[in-house]
């Protein structure tokens, strides 16, 4: 069968406008480019890992809910602060507004390009679900993301240990009942100050590992009757680390 360029061009444009990820940060003032999916890794430098499509995650047990397929280590890392803003801008307008946006952090123990973050590694600096109102028609966090101009802003606790870092920003879509739609992205961060704060091991996930399909809270219909008078969701996972 026969595709014209234009029906081809067309199909990935509509696949951009249904679904995306992180494309830029603000960090301590300075802005840096995001991966650009869709081509080749070859000559691209970025703080960002590798990700190769718009398409989100939909089995969070593979490994590709680290960072996102193909992950592989971006070429740079950027310097920040502890105490200091870290902000992520998603493709504009993100299309998705029910579901919660997390981010999270990882110590490489070393040199972050080199680092595979397996294992109970991972642990929350910020995390917001259902705002207000109730499931089908409420504040979530990924609305007011949208409503931020496609972006989130959180803050490297104040007392972290200094040292190269992942930080790992994820929005889920939870407008499909029992099948989540994962979309995460990691950039490589050096933590920099005189803190000598370590997240407690009661703190620390296992990313694949902490979500599962079963979970109630990923297996919830929004649009159910008993949606609509529910006014509270549980976001999986250990409590946020705030230093």
């Amino acid at each position: 069968m026969y595709f014209s360029t234009a029906a081809i061009v067309a199909a990935l444009s509509a696949t951009a406008s249904a679904h995306g990820g992180v494309v830029s940060y603000d960090i301590g003032g300075t802005t840096y480019n995001g991966f650009v999916p869709y081509n080749s890794a070859s000559g691209q430098t970025s703080i960002q890992r590798e990700w190769d499509s718009y398409n989100p995650i939909q089995d969070p047990t593979l490994a590709s809910m680290a960072c996102n397929a193909a992950g592989a280590p971006g070429s740079l890392v950027a310097t920040v602060a502890a105490g200091s803003k870290v902000t992520a801008y998603w493709n504009k307008p993100w299309p998705h507004t029910i579901g919660p946006v997390l981010v999270w952090m990882a110590n490489c123990g070393g040199d972050c390009k080199t680092f595979e973050p397996t294992g109970n590694v991972w642990f929350k600096i910020d995390q917001a679900g259902l705002i207000s109102g109730n499931l089908d028609t409420g504040l979530w966090s990924s609305g007011e993301m949208v409503a931020n101009g496609s972006s989130w802003t959180s803050t490297i606790p104040s007392s972290l240990k200094p040292g190269n870092y992942l930080i790992r920003h994820e929005t889920i879509a939870m407008h499909t009942a029992g099948q989540p739609q994962w979309y995460p992205e990691c950039a490589q961060l050096t933590v920099t100050g005189s803190g000598t704060g370590v997240p407690a091991a009661s703190l620390l996930a296992a990313i694949p590992g902490v979500y599962s399909l079963s979970d109630p809270a990923m297996s919830v219909d929004v649009y159910s009757t008993a949606a609509q008078t529910t006014t509270t969701w549980a976001i999986p996972g250990p409590a946020v680390y705030s230093g």
